[in-house]
């Protein structure tokens, strides 16, 4: 009890704001990705109109500008750059107000390439199999397409769509199985073949509403965020639950840290962080609880034992230096 109190209270003192420059009137935010290929954090600013990518080691947040901005209010799900992820030296992100897909030269931080896209955007992705981006679009129940042609800039060339009926809500590549995971609005996680972009399963991951989504793809297994406020653990294999554990409410985006083997699931509702501990199996254990703020509904988590959580209202980020052991 005293070891646990002991790391309670180190967990409610690692939360340090990161100010993103010119978002301090509120951002909005939805997807964070970290970036081992470029050791960054990527967070897409939302209506604030910029992309910042933010330096695990020293905190300073970069701004890249030129994305749709928005001087209104509101969570910023709808305006701005809402998704990001890199791929060979090239950041592919969101434009959800432009519904646009635009590549971003990180060294000269700025736009290089954008093309249409046939929907709202939602999630971004890199798939490095088929050199190809895609695109969730869950207002048209799809994801979009994108073969990448050279790099100085990229081309965009449409590659087809995949459609994915009550969804798709998140969107992971797994290159071990060649697959890219989602999930339904509701119960379903669904596995599609990188090659024949059929999807090849659906799995009941026992959410009432699922939402967020995150793989440790070592040990085979998949983390949905159930918005009612719990996680859940999947064999990528056959689809089997797992285990499960509590969180606050208001699920959305959740992080794995593979050298924890800690899952973070942020609850938008009840302004908390709850950190898991994944077993060998699977399966989820609490560990802490830790207060964040209103709405911070998105988090990532870099390679060195933090995680960063969105405090949309604010137009910042809030740094959490991970306290607990690890959990292999």
């Amino acid at each position: 009890m005293i070891v646990l109190a002991a790391a309670l209270l180190a967990a409610a003192d690692a939360l340090t704001p990161i100010s993103l420059p010119g978002a301090q009137s509120g951002a909005g935010f939805d997807d964070l990705r970290f970036s081992p290929e470029l050791h960054k954090v990527l967070a897409p600013g939302g209506r604030s109109g910029r992309l910042y990518l933010v330096d695990p080691k020293t905190h300073v947040a970069e701004a890249i500008a030129g994305f749709s901005g928005s001087t209104e209010g509101g969570r910023g799900h709808s305006e701005g750059t809402t998704s990001a992820e890199a791929g060979e030296g090239v950041i592919f992100a969101s434009d959800r107000t432009a519904r646009a897909l635009v590549a971003v030269d990180p060294a000269a931080k700025r736009i290089v390439a954008r093309v249409g896209l046939g929907a709202v955007p939602d999630y971004v992705r890199w798939v490095p199999p088929l050199r190809e981006v895609w695109v969730s679009e869950p207002g048209a129940k799809r994801i979009e397409t994108f073969r990448v042609e050279g790099s100085a800039p990229p081309k965009f060339t449409p590659a087809g769509t995949i459609e994915v009926a009550d969804g798709p809500e998140s969107l992971e590549i797994d290159v071990r199985r060649r697959r890219a995971y989602a999930n339904t609005w509701h119960d379903t996680t669904v596995a599609i073949d990188l090659g024949s972009r059929a999807i090849a399963a659906r799995w009941t991951n026992g959410c009432a509403g699922a939402r967020g989504l995150t793989l440790d793809v070592a040990r085979g297994l998949a983390f949905v965020g159930c918005q009612e406020g719990k996680a859940v653990a999947l064999d990528l294999e056959q689809g089997k639950v797992l285990g499960t554990a509590p969180a606050g409410k208001g699920v959305d985006v959740i992080a794995f840290a593979e050298k924890l083997s800690h899952l973070y699931v942020p609850g938008a509702e009840a302004a908390t962080l709850t950190v898991v501990g994944v077993g060998a199996r699977g399966e989820l254990t609490v560990l802490g609880t830790v207060a964040t703020a209103h709405d911070a509904h998105c988090v990532t988590a870099d390679d060195g034992g933090s995680a960063y959580v969105c405090d949309p209202e604010k137009g910042r980020l809030l740094l959490f230096r991970d306290p607990y052991p690890a959990s292999r």
